[in-house]
């Protein structure tokens, strides 16, 4: 049996969604409700606040730091609280890691600077600035196809020598190089791509950082279980289980805030409406959200 890693950012995480009222405004209780009930039995042990899940790009700073205050209040020790910190541009994320670890979280994620394309060394000269600038661990978000340029192999040999640069958050569909890296870092690697939880645990992985996590973590969390007690049978056919819902969730044109949301919100949860440029999903994509939802048996 693998032994399960250790990590400071937890090993079954929700990047959680950020609720909002009816009119668009943040919903701190809303929040604070969601993520006691998606650590209290919806099987996260960590949760991300103000990744792309929670609307970064569109919510202020201001709010950032006022949604890691309440969330942190709400859950305590119970969960390790990671703050979504990244942006284009260096000294803004430095802020932001500040104002983080200022208003409780207990790690903070990064992800590559986007659209500028910097080459690695300055990719790497990024994170190394933004590690100095707390005393937080921090995650380092991999996902090219969003931002453009790839943490490249090399370049996560070199930060792992940073001591606060902790883990990473891996969309880079690239698994022979994912597992070179885990093999020989410390690094605490998580899939952020469901479909990878369990490939990605299996060649060493700690755990994952999900967006489907929002409204199925037990069952995500059952597959991990079981693969770190030596079922790997009973692993596969958990993993198995929930994809036509991750399918959708992720894979079906709409991003996963936009499902997630609509699943909540059709659940009688804390979610809200999205902010533009995002528009909530089609009454016809929601029933079939709730249908592959209905099948899992949560």
């Amino acid at each position: 049996m693998t032994p399960t890693p250790t990590s400071p950012f937890g090993r079954t995480v929700c990047a959680m969604v950020t609720p909002f009222t009816p009119e668009g405004e943040l919903d701190l209780d809303g929040a604070q409700a969601l993520a006691d009930r998606l650590v209290g039995d919806g099987g996260c042990d960590g949760l991300v606040l103000n990744g792309t899940t929670g609307e970064s790009p569109t919510t202020s700073d201001a709010e950032k730091s006022a949604l890691v205050r309440a969330v942190a209040e709400a859950v305590g020790d119970r969960a390790r609280i990671t703050a979504g910190v990244g942006s284009a541009d260096t000294r803004h994320t430095v802020e932001l890691a500040r104002a983080a670890e200022a208003a409780g979280a207990h790690g903070l994620l990064v992800v590559t600077p986007y659209y500028s394309r910097p080459p690695q060394e300055d990719v790497a000269e990024h994170f190394l600035t933004v590690a100095d600038a707390t005393g937080l661990p921090v995650m380092l978000y991999d996902i090219p196809g969003r931002t453009g340029t790839r943490i490249e192999p090399g370049t996560m040999l070199r930060l792992a020598g940073h001591p606060r640069i902790a883990g990473v958050k891996d969309c880079a569909y690239d698994l022979l190089g994912s597992a070179k890296v885990i093999a020989a870092t410390d690094l605490a690697y998580y899939s952020g791509c469901e479909e990878l939880n369990l490939p990605l645990r299996a060649v060493g992985a700690t755990g994952y950082v999900s967006t489907v996590a929002n409204v199925a973590g037990p069952l995500l969390a059952a597959a991990l279980d079981a693969f770190d007690r030596g079922a790997p049978a009973e692993a596969t056919r958990l993993h198995q289980q929930v994809l036509p819902l991750t399918e959708l969730m992720m894979a079906s044109g709409l991003p996963g805030t936009v499902t997630a949301k609509a699943l909540l919100n059709a659940r009688g949860l804390p979610a809200g409406p999205v902010r533009a440029p995002l528009r909530p999903a089609a009454p016809e994509r929601t029933e079939a959200l709730l249908k592959a939802y209905a099948e899992l048996g949560l």
